[in-house]
């Protein structure tokens, strides 16, 4: 492993420097845009990379309007958002003149091999002491530092779309992965206002692996006849205290993009039963039944995306409450196994829960104030009720429960379920 940071430090003088230091951002699509604006607004001369003329006008003409919007809202003053426009520069080739940036983070397609290509063009461009960062959501991050004559120099940091709206950013590290370039990629963007949580590079990372259940169960719920989808959407919003059900939620992110995520965990988990997907996910999909943006998902939506002829939940507390105990359990499960499985500490597990999709309570705070004994209880109630490995309980949750421990110290009555 190369500890490259131990050449007089210099990642201490970009962060101190009065002058941030450039930044280069690739891809110009939405999230690489985003990353850019964070970047730009927060000081930095932002090189923003795109083969495509196209990407990158379009890439103008949004920084714009959301700045715009930013000091219509009172926000940031026009001279700010002038200032921050001016600090974004686009470039549609990789030249020398880009050497200086001390980080640069790629948000381009999901494809190993291009990645691969990227970052090797880019460690031959970049300063020795320069951090290299992936955004990837689905690929391993070792996979992509594999190409690098220096990998412990390249980290991941999962962003979140919108990424200058949502806080939460994963800074993921790879089996090569040094870790003064991790605690420098952490305190990069803990200052540029974001949460920033460690954690291992495993597949999903934390928020796509253990969100799985809250989209699975719920398809397994509809597929069974439990419940329908505005009834299961009412417990976990009304009783579960979730922003959104989750087939509101998949018709918001889009049941094509939920569906590629739930396959992509599962083919890395080696076909895990509990992340396994459902055939209503692709037959939707087949059917062209996107969501929001194709007009009709779960639920039907018009041109401005807001959903018509909406059925009526059946408002039944008894069952809503058994709906949301049996997806809660099963998330909580997902959760505790991340932490068995040294992807995240618990502390970064319910953060990124909490700050990443706004769910209500921090999953393994949840599982103290429920009883762990109990969410082992329902969970074993629902495997020997099917026979099926899925519903196993994590082994980490049935110690905890022969002795009593709890994930924070917090010792709940069970009241609150």
């Amino acid at each position: 492993m190369q500890h490259f940071t131990q050449r007089g430090a210099p990642e201490d003088k970009a962060l101190r420097s009065s002058t941030p230091a450039p930044v280069l951002v690739l891809g110009a699509g939405a999230m690489g845009t985003g990353i850019a604006q964070i970047a730009a607004t927060h000081g930095h001369t932002t090189y923003l990379y795109d083969t495509h003329g196209q990407a990158l006008a379009r890439a103008r003409t949004t920084l714009n309007k959301v700045l715009g919007r930013q000091v219509d809202k009172g926000r940031i003053t026009r001279t700010e958002a002038d200032a921050a426009l001016a600090r974004v520069q686009a470039v549609d080739e990789l030249t020398p003149r880009l050497a200086g940036a001390f980080l640069a983070v790629e948000a381009v397609v999901e494809d190993l091999a291009t990645k691969q290509q990227l970052f090797r063009q880019l460690e031959e461009l970049l300063d020795d002491d320069s951090l290299l960062a992936t955004n990837t959501s689905s690929l391993s991050v070792t996979a992509i530092a594999s190409a690098c004559r220096q990998p412990g120099r390249v980290v991941g940091l999962h962003f979140f779309n919108p990424a200058p709206v949502m806080a939460l950013v994963e800074v993921v590290s790879a089996l090569q992965t040094d870790r003064h370039a991790a605690d420098r990629a952490r305190a990069l963007v803990a200052g540029w206002g974001k949460t920033a949580v460690r954690v291992a590079d495993t597949p999903g990372f934390i928020v796509n692996r253990v969100a799985r259940p809250f989209y699975g169960e719920a398809l397994r719920l509809l597929e069974e006849g439990v419940a329908d989808e505005a009834t299961i959407d009412w417990a976990m919003r009304d009783i579960g205290g979730f922003r959104m059900g989750p087939f509101e939620l998949m018709d918001f992110i889009g049941n094509d993009v939920n569906l590629a995520a739930t396959q992509s965990v599962y083919a890395a988990l080696y076909q895990d039963s509990r992340f396994k997907p459902f055939l209503r996910q692709q037959r939707l999909v087949e059917a062209g039944f996107l969501g929001r943006k194709s007009g009709r998902g779960h639920y039907r939506y018009d041109d401005a995306g807001r959903p018509v002829d909406m059925p009526s939940p059946k408002r039944d507390p008894q069952a809503g409450r058994s709906i949301v105990d049996r997806i809660v359990a099963m998330l909580i499960n997902t959760a505790a196994d991340a932490v068995l499985l040294g992807v995240a500490s618990p502390e970064s597990v319910d953060l990124a829960m909490t700050k990443g999709v706004n769910y209500p309570k921090g999953l393994l705070a949840w599982a103290d104030e429920i009883g762990i004994d109990r969410v082992v209880q329902r969970l074993r109630a629902i495997a020997d009720e099917y026979g099926e490995e899925r519903y196993r309980p994590c082994v980490l949750l049935t110690r905890m429960a022969k002795t009593g421990a709890r994930f924070f110290g917090h010792v709940g009555d069970g009241s609150e379920r």
